[in-house]
């Protein structure tokens, strides 16, 4: 069975306490932090060992770890995430061409050295544009992951699917460097146009009679609950845990 976590990134309309009670009385066990819950470690740890919760795994900001690893390293071991994830590229700041790729995926390669020598798990998790070929056909998913061995996968599955990609050929082609893996579904097209055509897990399009037992063959033993923008936390919740835990 595998461990069943969830992006706080979800929920983040919602006051954090409110959300860790709702976690803990579903039975959800873990969560995935990101930037707000950082802003004071120790009590963010506080509020998880309050409700039992857990935070294995964590994103930060690619800025962040460039310029500060050793703080980064610090509020993970502060809050017990044994997995720094840098989680995303503004649109601003992505390449557009071959070259470009590789001299990003290098900084993050050399961002990440500090990360790794400390003991930690460090990687990467995806949108659509790493699937998206630019002019000169370059995927930017193809030059992170030459980038060095060191960086792991937090292959995000829905937005594989939206780039028009298959998740269980890339759950395949990086088998042993994917660590985690976002479980999420879209909506059909035009539904769900309030929560930005996402969907609850197991409620939306994306055919995960196939991808469950890829991420089992593959050994990706964490999932993460995730929704880009649910109108109800509640619903969202609850509904995905109940999908998963069929699963």
């Amino acid at each position: 069975m595998p461990s069943i976590s969830f992006q706080m990134f979800s929920t983040r309309n919602w006051p954090v306490e409110e959300t860790f009670a709702m976690l803990s009385e579903l039975g959800i066990k873990e969560v995935e932090g990101f930037g707000p819950l950082f802003e004071n470690p120790a009590a963010t740890r506080a509020l998880m060992d309050q409700y039992g919760l857990s935070m294995p795994t964590a994103h930060f900001g690619f800025d962040l770890v460039e310029s500060d690893p050793a703080k980064v390293i610090d509020i993970a071991n502060t809050l017990g995430a044994h997995t720094v994830i840098v989680p995303y590229l503004m649109p601003d700041d992505r390449p557009t061409d071959r070259a470009g790729w590789q001299a990003f995926a290098a900084r993050l390669a050399e961002a990440g050295k500090p990360i790794v020598a400390a003991g930690l798990t460090y990687g990467w998790h995806n949108h659509d544009f790493e699937f998206l070929p630019t002019a000169d056909g370059c995927l930017p998913i193809e030059e992170i992951a030459a980038a060095s061995d060191d960086i792991m996968f937090e292959l995000d599955l829905a937005w594989i699917h939206v780039a028009g990609q298959d998740p269980v050929d890339w759950l395949n082609r990086y088998k042993g460097r994917v660590v985690v893996a976002h479980v999420k579904d879209r909506a059909a097209a035009g539904d769900n146009a309030d929560e930005d055509g996402w969907a609850d897990l197991g409620h939306g399009v994306i055919d995960y009679s196939r991808i469950v037992p890829a991420l089992k063959e593959t050994g990706v033993t964490r999932w993460v609950l995730e929704h880009d923008n649910p109108s109800d936390q509640q619903r969202f919740a609850s509904r995905s845990f109940e999908t998963v835990s069929k699963f």
